[in-house]
């Protein structure tokens, strides 16, 4: 045998785990980045939209709670 040969062979088992680790890893990042069914990460919530565009004037207040009053039946 040459010598030297087979010292490091000991840590081949730490491969699986390590493999197995970062599968893991991965399906975690991508399920969390696509987020639930029915919900859209990022996305502002209607409401929050409509009382922006009140604060900014593009609203008068009659317009603004007509408008949140139908967007909450």
């Amino acid at each position: 045998m040459w010598p030297g040969y087979g010292e490091h062979m000991g840590w081949m088992w730490l491969w699986g785990p390590i493999g197995l680790l970062v599968l893991l890893f991965l399906v975690w990042a991508f399920a969390g980045s696509a987020g639930l069914p029915g919900q859209r990460s990022g996305e502002e919530s209607p409401e929050t939209i409509l009382k922006r565009r009140y604060a900014r004037g593009e609203l008068d207040e009659q317009e603004y709670e007509r408008r949140l009053s139908n967007l909450r039946k």
